[in-house]
């Protein structure tokens, strides 16, 4: 096989075996710790500028399937891995995860040392590079690495959101048919805030009998409440919070309006700004499926969550706004979830959706079913 190489921002070189697509892309070089998932994680919107290395030694036993994506495009600018699968065993399989990536142009890496580009990461911080499968020198790269833009500065919320209104009509499959454990009679009016929204959070909305309605990151608040929802979900999506100035301010004006809102991820992090907090970047952030989680209001019950995020919202940047503190990771004390005081608001920076990952925390859908569901009851016609 031909050579790729990763080169990163503190001068790292790593090279390896070209997998997908021989070309060079810049992002910034993460790590997600999770056993399976990755196509999931690959067509996550929340990667979206980021070269994704996976933790997990062996990947692409099972390929690809036709059902796990979570967009409608590979969203990763890069892929490292310590082996390659060459051949893939799973009846659901359509194809090979090698081709997956040569076809949709994504570079790759096999044959790195994981377990080290990891401990980088951990000790030095999240940080840009480089990754090619081209014929080109090291030298090359580091020039055009050093002359990209920072992660942090480019709004990719505007890359993945679908940028038109559309309603979710993906008919509801196995096992989301007869595994949700509330449904609203008659369905209730969900309107999802897109700024790279998971497809599994769509189905899991329509699994419980709810009409999904989905509008860009940059709908004003009055499309946003066109129709007159039941609800608003605020979805994930990719990159720094603080870039997303339009959205905090239709968020500010869409939650006068008193609906039932559920923020996940990015829009978790963009209540907190909306409630005049601030976030942070975390140094190298929560990426995987085995993060645990205390729910701090309702049992005291500690979930294992799949996670998917660069920045935290500042616990004392939101003291006093209404919103308190529902949830907190148990590895290092961060903001989890959120809920307001009088409002009819909950948040959290897990993903319940999971795809890939854990569902101790699908019931979180369940309630704001009923939450939305009680409001429309209680709300005179």
């Amino acid at each position: 096989m031909a050579e790729a190489k990763l080169v990163l921002a503190d001068g790292t070189v790593f090279t390896g075996a070209s997998i997908g697509a021989p070309v060079t892309q810049i992002g910034e070089v993460v790590f997600n710790t999770g056993m399976t998932g990755y196509q999931e994680m690959l067509t996550d919107p929340s990667y979206r500028g980021q070269i994704l290395t996976l933790t997990y030694p062996l990947i692409g036993n099972y390929g690809i399937t036709d059902e796990d994506w979570e967009s409608g495009e590979v969203q990763v600018r890069g892929f490292v891995v310590k082996q390659l699968c060459d051949r893939h065993s799973n009846w659901r399989a359509t194809g090979a995860l090698d081709a997956f990536l040569q076809k949709r142009g994504i570079p790759g890496i096999a044959g790195v040392d994981t377990r080290m580009l990891t401990r980088i990461i951990r000790s030095h911080g999240v940080m840009m590079g480089v990754i090619s499968g081209e014929d080109v020198s090291v030298e090359a790269l580091q020039r055009q690495l050093t002359e990209a833009p920072n992660y942090g500065l480019i709004d990719y919320v505007k890359e993945v959101s679908a940028g038109r209104n559309y309603p979710w009509a993906e008919p509801v499959q196995e096992p989301y048919d007869t595994l949700a454990r509330y449904h609203a009679d008659p369905p209730l009016r969900v309107t999802v805030v897109d700024y790279g929204v998971k497809r599994n959070i769509l189905r899991l909305l329509t699994s419980r009998g709810c009409r999904v309605r989905v509008v860009p990151c940059d709908a004003p608040a009055a499309v946003v409440l066109e129709g007159a929802p039941d609800g608003i979900v605020f979805s994930p999506g990719p990159g720094d919070p603080a870039n997303l100035g339009y959205a905090i301010r239709t968020m500010e004006e869409v939650v006068r309006a008193g609906r039932p809102i559920l923020g996940i991820c990015l829009g978790h992090q963009l209540m907190g700004w909306a409630f005049g907090g601030k976030t942070y970047k975390l140094k190298f952030g929560h990426r995987g499926s085995n993060h645990p989680v205390k729910d701090l209001v309702r049992n005291g019950a500690v979930h294992i969550t799949a996670q998917n995020h660069g920045y935290a919202v500042d616990a004392e940047s939101v003291a006093g706004s209404g919103l308190r503190v529902s949830h907190i990771n148990l590895n290092d004390g961060t903001v989890e979830g959120m809920v307001h005081d009088t409002l009819p608001i909950m948040t959290m920076q897990f993903h319940p959706e999971a795809s890939g990952g854990p569902r101790d925390t699908e019931y979180m859908f369940d309630e704001f079913v009923r939450l939305t569901a009680d409001r429309r009851m209680s709300t005179p016609a």
